[in-house]
């Protein structure tokens, strides 16, 4: 997916009135504002209610499910025949903000902001972001994402992580 693709459909989002946060690879270059590596896809986070919404426009647009093991409806990649994939998180919050339906997003993990090829976008913030690149098998993108994050936004890096540093310091 690239910077150019990526910003076409943020754009897109955005004609439609849906709110959109950028997750996983591309929320980490946004929030870094620029591109450290190629991305397969574009990551998005969004009410659930929107779903129908950009599911409609999306299809219209040539998209169709991508088959995986770990599809849900609130957790779905659609892909077109260019080899675009946008993976769906959704999420429904009460009027308290706890979440009742999706992904287990933080209402305080929406919250940040960024870049992509200087087109502005909402994304998750550089905390959470760190925070969920966590708890799985992580490899060496992770890592190079969660380091880059961590030295321009002041956070520590997890302790998770202490192992890519020996490795690089060898």
């Amino acid at each position: 997916m690239s910077a150019a693709a990526a910003v076409a459909l943020m754009q897109l989002f955005a004609q439609q009135g849906v709110e959109v946060f950028v997750d996983g690879g591309w929320g980490v270059d946004a929030l870094l504002g620029k591109q450290t590596r190629p991305h397969a896809d574009l990551d998005i986070a969004l009410q659930h209610k929107d779903v129908p919404t950009l599911r409609a426009l999306l299809e219209a647009r040539g998209y169709t499910d991508v088959p995986r093991n770990d599809t849900r409806d609130c957790n779905f990649v659609l892909g077109d025949d260019q080899g675009h994939q946008v993976d769906f998180h959704s999420y429904t919050f009460d009027e308290q903000g706890n979440l009742i339906f999706g992904v287990p997003y933080p209402p305080d993990s929406l919250t940040g902001t960024g870049s992509i090829n200087g087109y502005p976008v909402k994304c998750i913030s550089p905390e959470w972001m760190v925070k969920f690149h966590s708890g799985y098998d992580l490899d060496e993108n992770d890592y190079r994402d969660v380091a880059a994050l961590c030295e321009r936004f002041g956070i520590a890096l997890p302790a998770e992580y202490e192992r890519f540093t020996r490795r690089s310091g060898e």
